[in-house]
């Protein structure tokens, strides 16, 4: 007989969100055991009516490239250039093994370095939760006159569940995401901010096994999470959710659109 979910036990499920796959951006498997509200933006979507109006374009840090994948669908055609980058090894295989079908290059650059092409090459660059968004390497490899279209993570995403395990942080923890300060970082690169809209996001964490896959999937939220660590932090979490419903938390999201301007 299988045990549902609401009887089984927090080390049956604690077993099961430390042994999903964490590679690439694909969050299906949190259907049912967590939520998060959408923006309303519609990032992806937004994205496929910028690609389809590109000829080259450039998507870094693409994760295992699930997002540039359904932005290329949607839009009916790839620019005619058109290449991603990823920092992670298991995420480089993974995205390779999704794009390369439809004709798209991954090229391995860790998140640091500087972009591995020569100047003015694309007219569109884009990124879905950069983990940094390097403005003058975004704003040399841009052409006169092309844009940064991007969804980045805000200030303090998550923080209640962060916090939760790590205890109160100060307000400068995540201070560098903050959208005025992403804005002065993209000015001072040459780039125009054309439109910066930010907003909060509650999300729903229903098993520990989510909350599990989630730190492991997302490793910057706790710095070097394991299951054995937190193990009592973890259980503590679960005897809440079984007595009064979901964790709550809420992410933030920022969409950016710069220019460069043209010559």
């Amino acid at each position: 007989m299988t045990t549902t979910r609401q009887h089984r036990t927090f080390e049956d499920l604690v077993a099961e969100g430390a042994a999903v796959p964490t590679e690439g951006w694909d969050f299906s498997w949190f259907e049912g055991r967590a939520t998060e509200a959408r923006t309303s933006w519609g990032y992806a979507v937004s994205l496929a009516g910028r690609l389809a109006g590109a000829s080259a374009a450039l998507d870094v840090q693409t994760g295992g490239g699930e997002v540039l994948d359904f932005a290329l669908a949607r839009a009916g055609r790839a620019p005619a250039l058109t290449i991603a980058t990823e920092g992670w090894p298991p995420n480089v295989a993974k995205a390779t093994a999704l794009l390369r079908p439809r004709g798209i290059a991954v090229v391995a650059a860790h998140e640091d370095a500087p972009l591995p092409f020569a100047d003015g090459t694309f007219d569109l660059v884009s990124s879905r939760h950069p983990v940094t968004a390097h403005w003058d390497e975004i704003a040399r490899v841009l052409r006169p006159g092309g844009s940064y279209f991007a969804q980045h993570v805000g200030p303090r995403s998550a923080f209640e569940l962060v916090e939760y395990f790590l205890g109160p942080l100060p307000e400068a923890t995540s201070s560098d995401r903050h959208p005025d300060r992403e804005r002065a970082g993209a000015e001072a690169a040459g780039l125009e901010v054309v439109d910066l809209r930010a907003e909060r996001l509650r999300m729903e964490f229903h098993d520990i096994a989510a909350v599990v896959h989630f730190l492991r999937k997302v490793i910057w939220m706790v710095p070097g999470f394991t299951v054995e660590a937190y193990e009592p932090q973890l259980r503590s979490l679960h005897e809440r959710i079984e007595s009064e419903g979901p964790f709550i938390a809420h992410s933030t999201r920022h969409l950016f659109d710069a220019r460069k301007p043209d010559n």
